[in-house]
C-alpha cells in the first residue's frame, strides 16, 4: 500500500515539475517595443513589421501590419487591458489589410499576459493565445 502511495507521488511530482509556469509580467519587462510573431494562431506576413510599443506612462503605440495606431494599456498582476484609441488610414494590400483586422480583433480582446519562454502570450479571458510578441533588441549606439 504505502510503495503504491509513493510511486503515485513521485508519478504526480514529476508530471507537476514538467508544466510550463508563466511567470508574472512587470510594467518594466512589458516596456519596450514587441514584434508581432502570431495573431489569432496565424503567423505574421515575413515582411510586416506589425508591433507593439508599451511605455512607461501606460501609452500604447504601435504598428498594426499596415497603418499606425495609438491609444493607452493597463497591466496589473496577470491582467491585461489594451485600448486602442486611433490609428492611420493608409492604403495596403490586402495580405497585410486582413492581418491588420485580424490583429485589431485580437488587441480587443486581450484580458490577460504572460512570459514564457521569451515569449510574451496575450490571452484572452479564457486564456486562449491571441498574440505571441518577441522584444526588439534595441539598436547599439
Amino acid at each position: 500500500m504505502i510503495k503504491h502511495i509513493l510511486g503515485a507521488t513521485v508519478i504526480f511530482l514529476g508530471l507537476s515539475a514538467c508544466q510550463n509556469h508563466a511567470q508574472i509580467v512587470s510594467n518594466e519587462q512589458l516596456i519596450g517595443t514587441w514584434h508581432v510573431e502570431v495573431v489569432l494562431d496565424t503567423p505574421t506576413i515575413n515582411n510586416s513589421p506589425a508591433n507593439l510599443v508599451f511605455a512607461p506612462n501606460g501609452e500604447l503605440t504601435g504598428n498594426n501590419s499596415c497603418n499606425q495606431f495609438f491609444g493607452r494599456y493597463a497591466l496589473q498582476g496577470h491582467l491585461l487591458q489594451l485600448a486602442p484609441s486611433g490609428s492611420t488610414m493608409k492604403a495596403c494590400v490586402d495580405s497585410l489589410i486582413t492581418q491588420e483586422a485580424e490583429l485589431m480583433q485580437a488587441i480587443s480582446l486581450v484580458q490577460q499576459v504572460d512570459l514564457s519562454k521569451g515569449k510574451l502570450n496575450l490571452l484572452s479571458i479564457n486564456g486562449d493565445t491571441l498574440l505571441v510578441l518577441t522584444k526588439q533588441s534595441l539598436p547599439l549606439s
